[in-house]
């Protein structure tokens, strides 16, 4: 049966999960009474634990907000599920600053892991690889971020001073509906309020941030702040529009040209109308001829030229004669041998 501190320090870690807890709840949980609770309540109020009562029908007791229980206490579960969003964490476009104490704070969990759980750990961070790295450039400053956050969060407009990709600076005023976190570059999507048009704005591109008074109506319905980033990346202006028509199922059009890349509508029954912008052209007719359906191209010309010079560099390349294989030769007296000859692994 677990000692009575145990109990009081699981009473904690209940507490810390948030929220109101009724002695009822606590009580199960501990297998005590109600009285027994109330007790360890006691104790840790002497500990100058800040347990607060709350009374009503669906009182009981929570911890008072904003204070910072020293001892965490996590299951062999919770530490590993931290632990990976930490390393995870890397991955998502931190500044320096961030990611010193994204990796300090992985290490004091680290340090009070039980034995067997981190090797497990350390066995998973060894076999553990990630397709890119996030650049210094796209880290987003922290107090830009969270003044973002909470404009959307309440609503309110704020003014952001920008600069777009060729260096121009302007200050502009943002009705941000969201936050969104895309390839290691993080993002705010919203609408212009005095060109009232829609934008989505790279957060590593914001140099200051400032909350203004008032509010604004959030659009109902429509994309959501992550669809609208990656809409924004197809339809963003690059010196190419592209209109072209393939002879296939969305799902197959879709895992060659994703939304980040292209829009889709249906054209006729069979074929979907495909419209994009591309600042080069030399990369698509690749991703054509790996569709493998019948397309036509509308526009541009050039893409057309393009695409045939492609199909005649396949087709040549088909047409050459294979070269023939190489015999095995004997190294004594260098005369070819077939390669039965020459091959004794059967022996």
């Amino acid at each position: 049966m677990p000692r009575p501190a145990a109990r009081v320090l699981t009473l904690l870690e209940l507490l810390q999960s948030g929220g109101t807890r009724t002695v009822s709840e606590l009580a199960g949980r501990l297998g005590v009474d109600g009285r027994t609770v109330r007790r360890y309540v006691e104790q840790l109020i002497d500990l100058d634990v800040p347990v607060e009562s709350v009374r009503g029908r669906y009182g009981g007791y929570r911890l008072g907000p904003g204070y910072r229980v020293p001892p965490l206490m996590f299951g062999d579960e919770e530490a590993l599920a931290v632990l990976l969003g930490l390393v995870a964490g890397r991955r998502a476009g931190l500044t320096t600053a961030q990611r010193t104490a994204n990796e300090t704070a992985a290490a004091k969990i680290r340090r009070v892991l039980p034995r067997h759980l981190a090797r497990r750990l350390d066995t998973l961070l060894e076999s553990l690889s990630f397709t890119e790295e996030p650049g210094e450039s796209d880290s987003p400053d922290a107090g830009v971020l969270l003044t973002l956050a909470d404009a959307v969060h309440h609503r309110r407009p704020v003014a952001v001073r920008y600069t777009d990709r060729e260096g121009r600076r302007s200050d502009r005023t943002l009705h941000a509906y969201g936050i969104v976190a895309h390839a290691g570059r993080w993002y705010v999507t919203g609408k212009d309020a005095e060109r009232d048009e829609d934008r989505t704005l790279r957060l590593d591109r914001v140099t200051d941030a400032r909350t203004l008074p008032g509010s604004f109506e959030a659009p109902e319905g429509g994309p959501d702040p992550a669809e609208r980033v990656v809409t924004g990346f197809a339809t963003a202006a690059y010196r190419h529009e592209v209109t072209l028509r393939v002879q296939a199922p969305p799902e197959h059009v879709r895992a060659h040209l994703p939304a980040t890349v292209a829009t889709l509508e249906e054209h006729e029954p069979g074929w979907q109308r495909v419209t994009l912008r591309a600042e080069r052209l030399d990369w698509l007719p690749p991703v054509l001829a790996a569709l493998n359906r019948p397309f036509a191209i509308d526009r541009p010309t050039e893409l057309r030229t393009l695409t045939t010079e492609f199909a005649t560099r396949l087709a040549t390349y088909a047409e050459r004669p294979a070269r023939p294989t190489p015999r095995h030769r004997n190294p004594k007296s260098e005369t070819p041998v077939p390669p039965e000859a020459g091959d004794h692994s059967d022996r």
